[in-house]
């Protein structure tokens, strides 16, 4: 059985699994990142990273990359890495067959782990579904019909950036009253002056004013969910990242908001969820983008569709 090395790169770790098909992991590894994480830096780091991982002639049929940062369309450059120095169009995947020999696809790390969540997490029961991801930024993926959307130019899923109020706070993207400036980890720092576990702390203990907080929070993540279930109707809403750790005192009140604002045809059977993959399901994705080039050099315009 062909089996495939998903890679999730970070900015201070680089996490490798080798997956077989049925999504068991056979080997994982983790190792720091560089620094400073040049481009050849990084490349070097992870092509020694790799030969750990390949037992054998022919054991790897292929290489999956998520990396931190828009990929292109064909998935074989990162046009950007976010928290990586010198990085701006990368031919990543050129570099990495070059050194192993495999066949290598790269995409962004959100969508890696949307497609991670989908395949072995809580998302793996549907076929339409949406992976919020809440930490720094708030990231995104978008799984239609069991496939990875991407969009024109592999730009779509920064669900995080739709616009909850036209007059909020300014978002680096150039946007106002982006959702992500209402439920990242500095609006909440902004709000509260605490980071996201002490005021899930405070909560547990029945703080009434961090309880007040989080029901806030959770209407405000439920009034963005809600144009987002408008335009796609997905079976299920995943909800990832650091923040999702205190999701118990916030997601009854994302519940209530999206079923005060969203019509019940749009809403039917909708799931509300949170990732079960955590730290890993940037590299359970990228395995599963792997599997679909392993045996395929080039990239048909079917594999294609997954970066």
């Amino acid at each position: 059985m062909t089996q495939v090395i998903g890679i999730d790169l970070g900015g201070t770790a680089i996490k490798l699994g080798r997956f077989s098909a049925d999504g068991i992991c056979h080997q994982s590894l983790t190792v720091p990142t560089p620094q400073p994480a040049t481009p050849e830096a990084v490349l070097a780091t992870m092509t020694d990273a790799i030969v750990q991982l390949n037992p054998g002639e022919n054991a790897v049929g292929a290489i999956g990359i998520g990396t931190p940062g828009p990929a292109d369309t064909t998935g074989r450059i990162a046009r950007v890495a976010i928290n990586l120095k010198d990085w701006h169009n990368v031919p990543l995947a050129d570099w990495l067959e070059a050194k192993t020999g495999l066949p290598t696809i790269l995409a962004n790390d959100a969508n890696c782990a949307g497609l991670g969540e989908a395949w072995l997490g809580a998302g793996k029961n549907f076929k339409n579904l949406i992976l919020l991801t809440l930490g720094t930024g708030v990231g995104g993926a978008i799984i239609l019909d069991g496939k990875l959307f991407a969009g024109h130019q592999a730009a779509a899923g920064e669900l995080g950036l739709i616009s909850i109020n036209a007059d909020g706070p300014e978002c680096n993207s150039g946007n106002h009253g982006s959702l992500e400036q209402y439920v990242c980890i500095e609006a909440i720092r902004r709000d509260t002056g605490l980071e996201p576990l002490e005021l899930a702390n405070l909560a547990k203990s029945g703080d009434a004013k961090a309880l007040e907080y989080w029901q806030n929070y959770g209407r405000y993540l439920g009034i963005g969910l809600a144009s987002l279930i408008y335009v796609l109707t997905p079976e299920a809403i995943i909800i990832g990242g650091g923040i999702s750790a205190a999701s118990e005192f916030f997601l009854p009140a994302v519940q209530a908001e999206i079923e005060r604002r969203v019509l019940p045809s749009s809403r039917e059977n909708l799931q509300l969820l949170v990732a079960k993959l955590g730290n890993e399901a940037g590299m359970v994705g990228a395995a599963k983008l792997a599997l679909q080039v392993a045996k395929i050099t080039p990239m048909t315009n079917d594999q294609k569709e997954w970066v």
